[in-house]
């Protein structure tokens, strides 16, 4: 017979969660990524909505067993993963923490749809917007040198101060 499941606090579940990394980028935790849009028990099932960063998103399958294990490691056995596509995800959903570890880990941060959003999806050599800058020495003089980066939702940059390479997380 199995033992029954701990029964945490939402708010002590959401703390879990917070340490949980997402696999492409593992200085953002999911709940910084902002892809955990919500925790509640239901009788004794603990239910997370999961709202992927695109729907063709290869690193799925493993946020889904990333969260399984930390909960498991806390005495929660009896979870529901739902995959919540509506509303989309969006790079707005980013935590201001979020950004910011994103920036010292040598990232762009995305900017927020009113800081415009939309100079992120110019001609693929444009000098880009101040938005972007440089992680390493903040510098807004950039160039994007391809749409794609390391990962799906990425680009790539660089410098034009300090000449230094970047990848820059794509306003979605």
């Amino acid at each position: 017979m199995s033992e029954p499941d701990t029964r945490l606090a939402v708010s002590e579940v959401w703390d879990i969660l917070d340490t949980v990394a997402d696999p492409e980028i593992p200085v953002i935790s999911l709940v910084d990524l902002g892809v955990i849009r919500g925790v509640s028990w239901q009788g004794d099932t603990l239910v997370i909505a999961i709202s992927p960063t695109y729907s063709g998103c290869p690193a799925t399958a493993v946020i889904n067993l990333d969260i399984e294990a930390a909960l498991r490691a806390h005495g929660i056995v009896t979870v529901e993963l739902r995959r919540q596509l509506s509303p989309s995800w969006t790079t707005d959903w980013m935590s201001e923490k979020g950004r910011e570890q994103l920036r010292a880990y040598g990232i762009a941060p995305p900017p927020k749809r009113g800081d415009n959003c939309a100079a992120h999806t110019t001609d693929l050599l444009d000098v880009a917007a101040p938005e972007t800058s440089c992680p390493h020495c903040n510098s807004g003089k950039t160039r994007k040198v391809s749409q794609f980066g390391s990962t799906p939702c990425k680009a790539s940059y660089v410098c034009l101060q300090c000449r230094e390479p970047f990848e820059a997380f794509k306003c979605i």
